[in-house]
């Protein structure tokens, strides 16, 4: 499904990824891990087109996508989920999740609904939060909130940058139970995660990113 080759990103002169390469089958849970600095941001990041790659290609689902507009990347049913969840805090939790559907502008009513129905079952809390303002729910909430959106949009992969960043490790044990679902769903996930333990322990396979490159699979 996902096909990255010697993709490489820089900053003014600091190289952040050096040649790396990997691929994602349909279905799969792949985890990118390393420290903070290892790169793992800036590959989500080159991948979904927000930042300027230095060589190398990235394919989604047989294309090209290396010179692609990150919202026609979007509609090809790429979501990214980014690091810091991203919600809109003055928006409702409803209005954030309708928010999610605009990146699939081949949605029909109907199936917004369903989309809908589906974050409510995988999600309750929210359905129970639904006119309360993004900004207003907790860091677990609001990590909730930023996944189920992503969903909104029916993607058939789904990026996760960091989802256990700076939450309680009740919390974080809750957010990966929700992966595997997602996973079961039928969605393939990449994840980037710090915690390599917890990352490790629910994916197909893995990749060590240190210093911009790919030292272990």
């Amino acid at each position: 499904m996902l096909k990255v080759e010697n993709l490489s990103v820089n900053y003014g002169y600091i190289t952040a990824l050096s040649e790396i390469s990997f691929h994602v089958d349909q279905g799969e849970i792949i985890t990118l891990i390393g420290s903070n600095g290892a790169g793992k941001t800036t590959s989500l990041h080159a991948i979904s087109g927000l930042v300027h790659k230095a060589g190398g290609s990235v394919q989604f689902k047989g294309t090209d996508i290396s010179r692609m507009a990150p919202d026609k990347i979007v509609k090809m049913g790429m979501c990214h989920v980014p690091e810091g969840r991203k919600i809109f805090p003055a928006l409702s939790v409803y209005e954030n999740l309708i928010a999610g559907s605009l990146g699939n502008p081949k949605l029909s009513k109907n199936r917004i609904q369903e989309l809908l129905e589906e974050q409510y079952k995988l999600f309750p809390r929210l359905k129970e939060r639904l006119t309360q303002a993004g900004g207003s729910l907790s860091g677990g909430e609001q990590q909730m909130l930023a996944i189920s959106r992503g969903l909104m949009m029916d993607p058939d992969i789904v990026m996760l940058d960091e989802p256990s960043l700076g939450l309680a490790p009740i919390i974080v044990e809750g957010i990966f139970d929700l992966i595997l679902q997602i996973r079961d769903m039928g969605k393939t996930i990449l994840l980037i995660e710090q915690n390599a333990s917890m990352a490790l322990s629910i994916a197909d396979r893995g990749y060590v990113l240190e210093t911009g490159k790919i030292i272990m699979e």
